[in-house]
């Protein structure tokens, strides 16, 4: 029998409603139960494409023995990480704080007034890896219960009293300068790994921000060094198995150091992040190959991740049949048998593939040696191997798209769309592909048509119709951020009054008056403690994108409570920027827009195309620090920013004589003599 799961519109809660398990949704019904039946709590957080979610569901959940020992002993309650982030990040740093490291599964045990008492990851049935069995972890919980029950509600106090002050910091009397940006720098550089690229050992993952932050600080003090720390990164990431060579898109992280074994699973947010770190790559290097890795990544997250209403899917899972990675894997005989002898041993070479395998007896394609240097070695054309292929992968690819595919986490998530929305938008005008522009703008829309409440409030996440969940700060701070970018590729004005609204939401509900912003809002769910996020985890915290959104609008709408807002949150911040530089990369490229100098560039335009030459020409080269401002002038309509947010912006900038394009290029409130285009 289906147990109380069976209702839930979370693909990974929809996983477990079979489970012998009594789980419950995370709600009043199971926290009065364990009240009313004086019984601990056993909250399991986890995500529908963790592996090892699948694993302990397999061997203690689908078990017997310990399904009857929870059953009777505990309230067993299952939440999905991605549409609670908010207890996600509660219960994580008490398993942090009791372990010194965390992960998924997220196993922890609660009062009922849910206070964390005792928690950990995975376990196995039996112990097992120097590991207990979980059976004996719960057996042990409930004699401590029954027999020592004060001695765990006080640790229950005290982990709460851990949890309310953690990250508390008053703003700091330090300065918002430059000498932050370099301390990150030389961190950056000492925990770079010289041999395979990426920052410290395995698991390894990509570490998005930070190379973004590095890319901003070439522009500020060129060295030879950064270069090579960026682009050793980009191309080890882009030749290893984290990256998928037949479909496009990148893996969560790699399990060793050199980038070729994956967790296969693929993340919206990896995927739209690795893609806006590639296209900055471009823009600083113009190596083509770091266009290729965005657009093929950017074309599966449209192929494979897209809803035909607009939004964007969660994640592809990494398991296929009960086995990890099966999907991407292949035999040197499957590729010889597909490719033929010649072909296939040309591909092979290329892509490491050999009869032994480089995982479990099986191959994941990586290039394990520049084509160039294979191509010199055995006397094949270059441009001739790289034709061919390309060939090849698309038949690979026609072959593996018949494998039963990992299965789809078909959630959308206000905040994760965001971030892909940037990265679409981006894409589009830097490389004149009109149809990842067109899919930002669907995704906004969606947003606004299926996420957003008649007052203007979003909800966090939708599925199939169904929307749930009020919305995080991350909801707000990535979104505005994302119209921002949207409104400099369209010059739809409309996009910067959106987020100006969702500034103004964050102001009332989300902000504190000490600095910054707290993750959840204050009308919301009262959890037992309420707090900022300030570190980067695998996205960008919630106060960073805030930080960074405000900066960049209170730059356009000269907005003095906007900019208010962006310095309270970067001072809030100065202490985890001193003390853990490598913890906070958007907050440091929120704090490098914050220092300038800042440029903005206003198009004025007459015409359509004239509007499309100027995207061409503020998109086509790295413009750190820079802000486009895109109008359009007809003399019977006067400049379609005009009694807008924007209008400071256009005020008195015209178009003289037969010109159809005119720059205003100003930094820090001096302009230079407009420019004909």
């Amino acid at each position: 029998m289906p147990n109380k799961l069976v209702g839930s519109t979370s693909p990974y809660l929809l996983q477990h409603q079979n489970n012998p398990v009594d789980w419950y949704p995370w709600g009043s019904e199971a926290i009065h139960k364990a009240k009313h039946e004086s019984k601990p709590i056993f909250l399991s957080i986890g995500y529908a494409a963790c592996h090892w979610c699948h694993v302990m569901e397999h061997e203690s959940f689908e078990n017997a023995a310990i399904s009857k020992f929870l059953n009777e002993n505990f309230v067993s309650i299952k939440v999905d990480r991605e549409q609670r982030p908010d207890l996600d990040h509660i219960y994580m740093q008490t398993v942090q704080m009791l372990t010194g490291s965390g992960g998924w599964p997220m196993s922890v045990f609660l009062t009922s007034d849910m206070k964390p008492f005792y928690g950990g990851t995975y376990w196995p049935p039996e112990p097992r890896w120097g590991r207990p069995g979980f059976l004996d972890v719960l057996r042990a919980i409930d004699d401590a219960w029954k027999n020592k029950r004060d001695s765990l509600l006080g640790q229950s106090e005290e982990i709460t009293r851990h949890l309310r002050t953690a990250g508390q910091s008053e703003s700091q009397d330090m300065a918002l300068d430059e000498s932050l940006l370099w301390a990150a720098d030389e961190w950056l550089t000492k925990a770079f790994d010289e041999r395979w690229g990426g920052f410290g050992g395995a698991p390894k993952f990509p570490h998005a921000m930070d190379i973004r932050l590095l890319i901003q600080l070439q522009s500020r003090r060129p060295t030879e060094r950064r270069l090579h720390i960026i682009t050793k990164t980009l191309d080890c990431m882009a030749d290893g198995g984290i990256y998928d060579h037949l479909g496009g898109g990148f893996a969560r992280y790699s399990v060793d150091d050199k980038w070729l074994v994956p967790h296969f699973e693929k993340m919206l947010y990896d995927n739209s992040l690795l893609a806006i770190a590639y296209l900055d790559g471009f823009l600083l290097t113009g190596n083509t190959r770091y266009r290729d890795v965005v657009c093929d990544t950017l074309d599966y997250v449209l192929e494979d991740l897209t809803d035909e209403q607009g939004g964007f899917y969660c994640t592809r899972d990494a398991d296929s049949q009960g086995e990890e990675g099966k999907f991407y894997v292949w035999s040197r005989e499957e590729i010889l048998d597909v490719l033929g002898m010649e072909r296939g041993d040309l591909f092979c070479e290329a892509y490491g593939v050999t009869f032994g395998g480089n995982f479990e007896g099986l191959n994941i394609l990586h290039h394990p040696e520049p084509l160039t240097s294979i191509s010199n070695r055995l006397g094949v054309p270059h441009a001739t191997m790289v034709q061919e292929l390309k060939l090849d992968r698309t038949k690979l690819l026609k072959i593996r798209d018949e494998r039963i595919w990992p299965g789809l986490d078909d959630k959308v998530l206000c905040s994760w769309n965001a971030l892909m929305i940037t990265a679409m938008a981006r894409a589009g005008v830097v490389f004149s592909i009109p149809k990842y522009v067109t899919a930002a703008e669907a995704a906004v829309n969606f947003i606004q048509r299926s996420m957003t409440r008649e007052d203007g409030r979003l909800f966090h996440a939708w599925r199939k119709g169904t929307t749930e969940i009020d919305a995080f700060l991350e909801d707000y701070s990535y979104l505005a951020d994302a119209l921002v970018t949207l409104f400099e590729c369209t010059g739809n004005a409309t996009y910067i009054d959106r987020a100006c609204s969702l500034v103004s939401t964050m102001d009332t509900y989300f902000h504190d008056e000490r600095g910054g912003f707290f993750f959840t809002a204050s009308d919301t769910e009262e959890l037992i403690t309420r707090y900022k996020d300030q570190h980067d985890g695998s996205v960008p915290s919630g106060n960073a994108m805030a930080a960074t959104a405000l900066i960049k609008l209170a730059n356009l709408t000269n907005e003095p409570r906007t900019f208010q807002l962006a310095e309270e949150t970067l001072k809030q911040a100065l202490p985890l920027m001193h003390q853990s530089p490598g913890s906070v990369g958007q907050m440091l490229i929120a704090l490098d827009h914050y220092i300038g100098p800042n440029t903005d560039l206003v198009y004025v335009a007459r015409n359509p195309e004239a509007q499309r030459r100027a995207l061409a020409h503020a998109f086509a080269t790295p413009r750190p620090r820079t802000l486009v401002v895109l109008s359009h002038e007809e003399s019977e309509h006067g400049n379609t920013l005009s009694g807008t947010k924007l209008s400071g912006m256009v005020e008195g900038r015209r178009i003289a004589n037969d010109a159809t394009l005119v720059l205003y290029r100003c930094s820090n409130g001096i302009c230079k003599a407009p420019e004909i285009i």
